[in-house]
């Protein structure tokens, strides 16, 4: 039975990881619905979170094939209610649809967006929320029309207590004996 998995993988910052993680996904013919890289907290290390939909016993695979890769130092998965998770969407939309506190105006208001720039001709406005959140705002501004859009993949941070630098050193630890 297909669930949706948050997948967070730890590896070296270098050139061409990333082609390598996403091939571990593709031969295994696994959609990957959003991802997102980043730095982590500890210097030198980067973050991958994707959003996968799949059975839980094929993305147990797909993490412990991709720990098989040189530079991946952890990589672990979690289900929806383990993680706390957001995305951010940014709408660019005509000016004078929000002059004058039209409709439109009570709309963003109403989905608490934020007015990030105005210019003369457009106005851009950022959304941070789930992912329906984000697409019911585009939904009720697409009448109004719509110049630009654009939504990152999931971030997510996960619920157990347990450290990036704890995992770091237990790695560590493990590699010295």
């Amino acid at each position: 039975m297909k669930k949706r998995f948050t997948v967070s993988v730890f590896t070296e910052d270098i050139v061409g990881i990333l082609n390598r993680v996403t091939i571990v996904f593709t031969r295994r013919k696994i959609n990957i619905e959003s991802i997102a890289a980043s730095e982590s907290e500890i210097d030198g290390i980067h973050r991958y979170t994707i959003v996968v939909s799949e059975s839980e016993e094929l993305v147990r695979k797909v993490v412990l094939q991709l720990e098989r890769q040189v530079e991946v130092l952890k990589a672990v998965y979690h289900k929806d209610d383990e993680v706390i998770y957001q995305e951010i969407a940014l709408y660019k939309v005509p000016t004078n649809v929000l002059a004058g506190g039209g409709e439109a105006e009570k709309i963003v208001r109403s989905h608490f967006a934020r007015v990030l720039t105005v210019e003369p001709d457009f106005t851009v406005l950022e959304k941070t929320g789930h992912h329906s959140e984000t697409q019911l705002l585009f939904e009720e501004l697409e009448p109004y029309g719509i110049l630009e859009f654009v939504r990152s993949g999931r971030i997510a941070i996960t619920k157990p207590m347990r450290t990036l630098r704890s995992i770091v050193n237990e790695l560590e630890l493990n590699n010295t004996n």
